[in-house]
């Protein structure tokens, strides 16, 4: 697991003895923003794009492939999902919102901004 790529905050540290799925479940709980992404995702980029363009700056964490089975799934996905499909996975405010299309849909419906605003990461 890699430092973040922005946000930063005093919950990033690591330590070793903590399995991968307890310092993902840790990092979930301790940030109300936060992205999960491969170094070579280009949906990360946009999917940071858009949130700092709403006003927002995201803990950005990048895993390897094999971390990647240790996230948690959005409750509307079924099991059969491989980790494959869930690069780049936001959660706001400790919920697993989903990838790219997640948070695009969310925005379009008009629920982003009053879900980040009730997370405290946005003022209006």
């Amino acid at each position: 697991m890699s430092s973040p790529t922005a946000g930063g905050g005093s919950g990033l540290s690591i330590d070793e003895e903590e399995t991968v799925e307890t310092r993902i479940r840790r990092l979930i709980s301790e940030h109300p923003l936060i992205i999960f992404s491969r170094s070579s995702c280009c949906m990360c980029h946009v999917m940071k794009k858009l949130l700092v363009t709403i006003g927002v700056h995201p803990t950005v964490i990048e895993l390897d492939d094999h971390e990647f089975a240790s996230l948690p799934r959005p409750p509307s996905h079924d099991t059969l999902i491989s980790s494959r499909n869930l690069s780049p996975a936001v959660f706001i405010g400790g919920t697993c919102v989903g990838g790219l299309e997640s948070l695009v849909a969310l925005h379009l419906s008009g629920h982003l901004i009053p879900k980040l605003v009730e997370v405290g990461v946005l003022w209006v």
